[in-house]
C-alpha cells in the first residue's frame, strides 16, 4: 500500500505541536483566517452537521474505533460505516493514516482539533491496494458509499486519484472520459451528490478524475501573516501558458477547460494520527475534504428550515448543483474596503504569481468562468451560509440581491431575474451558473447499478451563458453589463463591478442543445442593493 499511496502524501510532514500551536493553527483553517467554519459550530447558528450523510472513498479507509486495533486508544473521529469496496470492511485490514487524517478533517470531534463538520455521519470505502484494482473498482467504491444512508448522501471526498499512465484507453487524454471521471459525473447526477476532489493537475499530477465536469475539484492555499489567501507554490495545478501543446490533454484538461473550483486550506494543518499523536500535513488531500464537510453543514441548516417549513425553503436545497452554485459564488477573492461594494469578503487571494482574481483572463475574458489556479476564489463557509440562507427565488417575481434557485430552461429559451432593488455604482456583483454533463449508465443487466465489465456514454453538454443585463434590454449581447459566455464550462460565473447606479437582471440563456431539450440548473447570486 505505501507504494501506492506515495502521490497522495507528498509534502506531508510529521512533527510534534505544542498545544498554544495547535490552537493557533486551528484558528487559521477553521477560523475567521480560513474557511470561518467555527463561527457555525456556535450560537445562534448551532450547525455540525447532524444527520448529515457525507462519503469518503480512497486506496485506504480510516480506522473505526471498536473494529481496528489502530484506533484502539483515539475515540476522536467516529464513522458510520467503513467498507472494503462494495462489501464489509474487514477488521484491522486496509487502515490507512492519511485516510484518517482526511477523515479527521471532516468529522473529528477532538476538542482541541475539531472536523469542520464533527457532528455529520461520515461513510467510508477502502478501493483496496491490489496492482488489480483501478477505476472500476473506485466507480463501485464511490457508488457504495453513495447509496448509503437510504441513498441520501449529500457529498462525497475524493483525497486521491488516478494516473493517466493506468488508464487503459490508447493515448489516453483528460478528455473527461476516463471511467472513473465518467462514474463520477454519472453518481452527480443520479445520486444527486456533490463530489469534491483533490486537485492534482499539472507535472506528476494523478489528475483523473479531475477532468470531471459536474464535481468540483480543490486546490489549497498557505498561510501569509497568518491568513489562509495564497495559492500553495506546491499545488501541482496550474496555468497552462507556455506548456507545449503536446501536454495539452496529458497534464491539463483538454481544450483549456478550467480544472479547480476553489481553493481551501491545505498547507501545515494540524491533525490526529490514529495513535492519537499529532501530525501537520500540507496537500489538496486536506484542502477537498473541507469543500465536502462544509456542505454537510449547509445541509444540516437546509434541513432545519425544511423541518420548520420556512418559507422558500425546499428539497431543492439538497441538489448537487445548488451546493456547487453557493460555495462557488460565496467564494473571497478580494479583501472589502468596509463599504460593501465587495460583498464583505474576507480577504484577496493570490495566485502563484502573486496576482489576484482582478489580474486573472477569468476577469477579463467572458468566455473563462474560473480561474486556472484560483477557481471561483477561497472557501468561506459563513459566507456560503449567509448566500444560502437566502433561500430560493424564482423568476416569476422580482428577486432581493442575495438568494438562489434550481429550476430549469428550455432549449433556445431564456430565464430573466429581475432585481427588486437597483444596484450601486462600483459595486460588485457575483453570479454563478452550474449544471451537469449528461453521462447515462450502458447498463447491461438493467439493474440499475454500475457493475464491474460496464461502462457510460457521453451524451455531451448543453451550452448555457450567463448575463447580467440593463433590466429594459431586450437582446443579451446588446445590453450586457457582464457575461460568462464558456462553450465547454460546466460552470459559468460573473464577477464585475456595475458602472452606473440602476435596474439589473440576470440571464440565463440556453444556446446550444448537446442532449436533452430541457436543462435543469442552479443559479446563485450576490449583489448590493442601493437601500
Amino acid at each position: 500500500m505505501a507504494k501506492k499511496l506515495t502521490w497522495i502524501i507528498w509534502g506531508l510532514s510529521a512533527s510534534c505541536l505544542s498545544a498554544p500551536v495547535i490552537a493557533s493553527a486551528l484558528e487559521s483553517a477553521l477560523g475567521t483566517n480560513g474557511i470561518d467554519a467555527l463561527k457555525l459550530h456556535q450560537a445562534p447558528y448551532n450547525l455540525i452537521g447532524r444527520k448529515i450523510a457525507i462519503g469518503q472513498v480512497e486506496i485506504g479507509r480510516p480506522g473505526m474505533f471498536g473494529w481496528d486495533k489502530a484506533v484502539s486508544k483515539n475515540r476522536a473521529i467516529s464513522l458510520a460505516a467503513v467498507f472494503l469496496r462494495n462489501g464489509p470492511a474487514k477488521s484491522n485490514n486496509g487502515v490507512d493514516p492519511h485516510a484518517y487524517n482526511v477523515a479527521g478533517v471532516m468529522v473529528s470531534k477532538d476538542k482541541a482539533l475539531p472536523g469542520v463538520a464533527p457532528g455529520a455521519r461520515l461513510y467510508s470505502s477502502a478501493v483496496g491496494s491490489t496492482k488489480n484494482m483501478g477505476q472500476p473498482e473506485e466507480c463501485l467504491s464511490a457508488q457504495h458509499i453513495a447509496l448509503q444512508n437510504g441513498g441520501d448522501v449529500r457529498a462525497i471526498n475524493f483525497s486521491f486519484g488516478e494516473p493517466l499512465s493506468r488508464d487503459p484507453r490508447p493515448e489516453a487524454t483528460l478528455d473527461g472520459n476516463a471511467l472513473l471521471t465518467l462514474c463520477v459525473d454519472w453518481s452527480s447526477r443520479v445520486h444527486d451528490v456533490l463530489y469534491a476532489i483533490a486537485g492534482n493537475q499539472g507535472k506528476g499530477g494523478i489528475p483523473i478524475p479531475t477532468d470531471n465536469f459536474n464535481g468540483m475539484n480543490v486546490a489549497f492555499s498557505s498561510r501569509r501573516r497568518g491568513v489562509f489567501n495564497k495559492v500553495d507554490v506546491a499545488n501541482l495545478a496550474g496555468a497552462n501558458q507556455g506548456v507545449s501543446g503536446r501536454l495539452a490533454g496529458r497534464e491539463f484538461n483538454l481544450d483549456g477547460r478550467r480544472a479547480i473550483s476553489l481553493v481551501a486550506p491545505g498547507n501545515n494543518i494540524p491533525l490526529l494520527n490514529p495513535d492519537g499523536k499529532l501530525n501537520k500535513v500540507t496537500g489538496t488531500s486536506f484542502a477537498a475534504p473541507q469543500v465536502t464537510a462544509s456542505v454537510a453543514l449547509l445541509q444540516e441548516f437546509a434541513d432545519r428550515q425544511i423541518r420548520t417549513k420556512q418559507p422558500r425553503w425546499s428539497i431543492n436545497s439538497r441538489h448537487h448543483q445548488v451546493m456547487k452554485a453557493v460555495l462557488l459564488n460565496s467564494a473571497d477573492k478580494i479583501l472589502d474596503s468596509g463599504d460593501g461594494l465587495r460583498l464583505g469578503m474576507s480577504r484577496t487571494l493570490i495566485d502563484k504569481q502573486n496576482q489576484n482574481w482582478l489580474d486573472s483572463d477569468a476577469y477579463k475574458d467572458p468566455t473563462i468562468p474560473l480561474d486556472a489556479e484560483m477557481g471561483a476564489g477561497h472557501l468561506n463557509v459563513f459566507r456560503a451560509y449567509q448566500q444560502f440562507s437566502a433561500g430560493q427565488w424564482q423568476s416569476s417575481a422580482a428577486i432581493p440581491a442575495i438568494g438562489w434557485d434550481y429550476r430549469t430552461v428550455n432549449a433556445g429559451a431564456s430565464v430573466d431575474y429581475i432585481l427588486a432593488k437597483p444596484l450601486k455604482q462600483e459595486s460588485f456583483v457575483a453570479v454563478t451558473l452550474s449544471w451537469d454533463r449528461l453521462v447515462e449508465l450502458n447498463d447491461k443487466n438493467k439493474n440499475q447499478q454500475y457493475d464491474i465489465g460496464e461502462n457510460f456514454r457521453d451524451r455531451g453538454l448543453n451550452n448555457l451563458d450567463l448575463y447580467l443585463v440593463k433590466a429594459n434590454a431586450q437582446n443579451s449581447d446588446a445590453g450586457a453589463v457582464c457575461s460568462s459566455i464558456s462553450q465547454i464550462d460546466s460552470v459559468e460565473h460573473i464577477f464585475c463591478p456595475v458602472a452606473a447606479a440602476g435596474n439589473y437582471k440576470i440571464r440565463v440563456q440556453f444556446r446550444q442543445k448537446r442532449n436533452e431539450v430541457t436543462q435543469p440548473y442552479s443559479l446563485a447570486w450576490w449583489s448590493v442593493p442601493i437601500n
